[in-house]
């Protein structure tokens, strides 16, 4: 079957904040007159969704009762399986999955177990805006390690600035994002290894966010954090979810891996407290529709539709566009421009350079969001016609 990724649903209207949101505090500005929005900044998927899904919440909404409910075998079971086939995951057992409210939730959740409020928690810049809010809203204090670029111009990690950020400050907790956002690294078994040595060698322990591990462009694989070696595995609590890989943000529904039974207790238990962290039945039957051989082709085909646009963006940009710096993305489909050259040269502020894109409808993201003052963040899922109508208008009007 070939799933249709050339089509770009109309969701104006349809609880869609990527498009509704446009011109609303904290989102990109509306358009001039004359041009349509293109939502390229909030990292949801302009495509309609695996029909696998919809089959099994359909199946599910034509039973009249909803009521109260636990997490089925199927459930597990999906998770599992999925885990075993596409990341070479053995031996998970259903004592080590637990529902998370979200990834950040669970992130959250598990920093109150490992850490007090006030305490230092080492995270990689550039660095997700959601764990900065998080983070700072439940009082920790986030140390930066700054990624480098080595001589091809590729983010690396500072294992030097790493470990002295440990050490200087006495942490404890690191919020690891494999694969990473915004620069979209898929990081190697021996980046996260030599990474994990260093946690290990100063006993902290790790929350590495893996909602991004299906979404890995071609010649590349993913490696989970948990299992490159046993102190990985056991001072680890990895986080999933359907959500990025199948559109399902709305539904809201993500998972951790934890195989320490001292922190998978007091995780849980942490958890637990505010009597929110439940599942929704809806949630549940999507994630068994989406980690079925349905969904599995599915995703083969968006990876590599993915794999196109962002080779075509990659491209475009460094054919056409001098002194904006970027790295092609492994994984993801988020590409993360530094335009300081750039803006330098024409004498412009970012924000100039963020105007001129979205006057003309390019709804990108403000990079500074992600801890880089002259950074802009680009969806690029969505079909490969409105990516090269987004840089055709960039071509005419802004990098002229």
């Amino acid at each position: 079957m070939k799933y249709d990724f050339e089509t770009m649903p109309d969701r104006r209207g349809m609880d869609a904040v990527a498009v509704d949101g446009i011109g609303c505090p904290g989102a990109p500005a509306a358009p001039k007159d004359g041009f349509d929005a293109i939502p390229m900044w909030v990292a949801d998927m302009n495509f309609a969704t695996c029909p696998a899904i919809q089959e099994a919440v359909i199946r599910r909404t034509q039973h009249p009762a909803f009521g109260y409910f636990n997490p089925s075998e199927a459930y597990y079971r999906s998770v599992i399986r999925w885990q075993e086939e596409r990341n070479g995951i053995t031996g998970l057992e259903k004592e080590h999955i637990g529902y998370e409210n979200g990834v950040l939730g669970g992130v959250v959740s598990t920093l109150n177990v490992l850490c007090s409020r006030g305490d230092p928690v080492l995270l990689q810049s550039p660095t997700y805006v959601g764990f900065t809010h998080a983070l700072e809203n439940n009082g920790y204090r986030i140390v930066h390690n700054p990624m480098i670029r080595d001589a091809s111009g590729v983010w690396r990690l500072d294992f030097e600035d790493m470990e002295r950020k440990i050490a200087e400050n006495r942490i404890h907790a690191a919020v690891f994002c494999n694969p990473h956002n915004p620069c979209g690294r898929v990081w190697t078994p021996e980046e996260i290894r030599e990474a994990m040595a260093i946690f290990e060698r100063h006993q902290v322990w790790v929350i590495s966010d893996e909602i991004w591990s299906d979404l890995i462009l071609n010649g590349f694989r993913h490696t989970p954090t948990q299992s490159v070696s046993d102190y990985a595995r056991e001072h680890t609590a990895a986080f999933y979810a359907p959500s990025k890989t199948f559109n399902l943000a709305g539904l809201v529904g993500s998972y951790h891996i934890i195989y320490s039974a001292w922190l998978r207790d007091r995780q849980a238990k942490e958890a637990s407290l505010s009597a929110y962290n439940a599942m929704n039945v809806l949630s549940m039957h999507a994630l068994i529709g989406a980690y079925g051989p349905q969904g599995e082709e599915w995703l083969r085909q968006l990876c590599g539709v993915l794999s196109e646009n962002v080779g075509y963006a990659f491209e475009h940009i460094r054919s056409n566009y001098p002194g904006i710096s970027l790295i092609k993305p492994e994984g993801t489909y988020m590409l993360f421009l530094h335009c300081e050259d750039w803006c330098r040269e024409h004498g412009l502020t970012i924000d100039d350079l963020l105007k001129a894109g979205t006057d003309v409808g390019v709804a990108w993201q403000d990079g500074r969001l992600f801890n880089d003052p002259w950074g802009i963040r680009m969806n690029l899922a969505l079909p490969l016609h409105k990516v090269r109508e987004a840089f055709g208008r960039l071509d005419q009007y802004v990098f002229r």
